[in-house]
Formats: C-alpha cells, sequence, structure tokens
C-alpha cells in the first residue's frame, strides 16, 4: 500500500505541476488568499509558483532572519520557498525538497523567472533529507507531511538537520477525530491531504517522541471547504479571471486533466462530508533543545 500511495502522489502532483495551474486563475488565488496568503505577498513572485495546494502560509509564522538557512519539506513549485528567501535575504539560503521530478522543475524555473540567487531544490523524500546534520535554522512545510507514510521517519530527519536551538514552522492538516471509512480507505483522499493525516494529539506526540521541546499544534479554524473554490479549474479546462467561459474540456492535455481531477475529485469529497467535522487546518511549532 505504501508504494502505492507514493506513486499515487507522484503522478497527481506532476501532473498538477505540469497543468499551468496558478495565480491567474481566480479560484486557486482565492485557495491561496484562503489559507493566509495575501494579495502582495501572491504578486511578488511568478503566478506558477501558487497552485492551489496549501493549507497556511508557513512564511508568516516562521520569524525567518536574515542569514538564515531554511528548509522547505515538499516545495511544489517554489511558493513558499521564495516567500522565505525574500526573508533571509542573499546571505541567507532557502532549500525546497520535493520527490517530484515535474515540480523541481518548475521551482527552478519560478526560481529563474524571480531572480532569486539564494535558492536550490533538490529532488528526495522528505524521510530521507539529503542535508547535512544540525546544518539548518528552520524547517517549514504546507500541507505535505501528511502526505509522508512515515511521518516518525520525517520527524526524525527534521530533528537530525535542525542545529539545536532550530525550529519547526509547520502547516499542514491534522484529524480531530476518526475519519469515515469512505474517506480513510479513499486513494484520492489520501492524495488530497485527508486520508493520511493523524489525529492532532499523534502529531504532538511524535514531534515529542523524534526529541522536540515546545510542541504546539494549533487549529488554524480555517475552512478546509476553500479547497473548493479551485474546481474545475485548470490551465486549459478552467476559467481565468480573464475568461469569461470555461474553453472545452476537450483541449486538455492528460496532465492538465489529472491536475483537474485532483481539485474537482476533491470538491466532490467535500460535497459529500463536511471534512471540518473531522479534520483541521494546522499550524505546528516546535524547537530542536539546545544541548
Amino acid at each position: 500500500m505504501t508504494d502505492r500511495i507514493i506513486e499515487a502522489v507522484k503522478s497527481r502532483y506532476g501532473a498538477v505541476a505540469q497543468s499551468g495551474l496558478s495565480s491567474e486563475h481566480e479560484g486557486v488565488h482565492a485557495v491561496a488568499e484562503a489559507f493566509g496568503y495575501t494579495t502582495e505577498e501572491l504578486a511578488s513572485i511568478p503566478a506558477e509558483a501558487n497552485m492551489g495546494l496549501s493549507c497556511g502560509n508557513p512564511t508568516a509564522t516562521a520569524n525567518l532572519r536574515p542569514g538564515e538557512t531554511v528548509v522547505d519539506l515538499g516545495s511544489g513549485g517554489g511558493l513558499d520557498v521564495l516567500l522565505a528567501a525574500e526573508k533571509v535575504g542573499p546571505t541567507g539560503r532557502a532549500i525546497g525538497i520535493d520527490m517530484t521530478e515535474e515540480m523541481i522543475a518548475l521551482a527552478r524555473k519560478n526560481a529563474g523567472k524571480a531572480g532569486q540567487s539564494n535558492v536550490e531544490f533538490h529532488l528526495a523524500t522528505i524521510d530521507k533529507l539529503p542535508l547535512a546534520d544540525s546544518s539548518v535554522d528552520c524547517v517549514i512545510s504546507n500541507c505535505v507531511i501528511n502526505l509522508a507514510p512515515d511521518k516518525e521517519a520525517v520527524f526524525r530527519e527534521i530533528a537530525r538537520t535542525l542545529k539545536p536551538g532550530g525550529r519547526l514552522a509547520v502547516s499542514d492538516i491534522a484529524l480531530k477525530q476518526d475519519l469515515p471509512a469512505e474517506i480513510g480507505n479513499d486513494l484520492m483522499a489520501y492524495v488530497g491531504c485527508i486520508a493520511g493525516a493523524i489525529k492532532i494529539e499523534d502529531y504532538r506526540k511524535q514531534l515529542i517522541d523524534a526529541g522536540f521541546a515546545h510542541v504546539e499544534v494549533i487549529d488554524t479554524g480555517s475552512d478546509l471547504n476553500a479547497y473548493a473554490k479551485a474546481e474545475n479549474t485548470s490551465g486549459c479546462c478552467g476559467p481565468s479571471p480573464k475568461d469569461s467561459l470555461p474553453i472545452a474540456s476537450s483541449c486538455c492535455s492528460p496532465a492538465e486533466s489529472t491536475a483537474t481531477e485532483l481539485h474537482d475529485q476533491m470538491a466532490d469529497l467535500l460535497r459529500r462530508y463536511n471534512v471540518n467535522d473531522y479534520a483541521a487546518s494546522v499550524k505546528v511549532f516546535a524547537v530542536k533543545p539546545i544541548e
């Protein structure tokens, strides 16, 4: 099952990377704003860095400082890496980690458009980071850790790579109660960041077990139904703010169709269940103790 999940995540998010989804699409822009990004932040980076996949804005809460090294787990098109790069400045580094080749390629393209020279992207899984021990000041992530089958391994890797006193500032999805079987056993619900989530108390416990202190997992109260705003949206299949009518779906490439399916199937799930009853967008904070 683990291999099947990983391949499904790679396939779906690889298709999203090639779909043309961006902040220029009204629904994608609306999802980002619903989870904490400002219009000014979205305008400061290439539109293609945002594809409506966030559940928070970790760069707004990470207290990043000039000269720091920050790592984004599951960096996608580079949204949070590029925003972090502005905060840490030319003397700092912003590093993105993603296991999807298409996302890495897109992120590097977006970094080039943004003219950011203090960023780098690595193709890797977040449970096996290509980073040295105690080399990072801050780790951020945005709705990705819930996709990892082995979250305890991810937390151990974060602890390994953080410097003593380093911090974790993550936006993620966590559960308030057990999911109905239809959602919990649904592969698309896993890919859509719901079925792979763990309970809030388990999230906290696993971070403590990995050696973290000052652990906080806070329900933001954000409405997860915001994901439905991106339904019927893709580079070809859905309307952008400039479009008055949707383009016929027959013009879509396989990548665009698959990307649209991800958002559309999530919207269908949200119509059948009030996911807010079961899951929450959470802000996660933790510190690696100074030995």
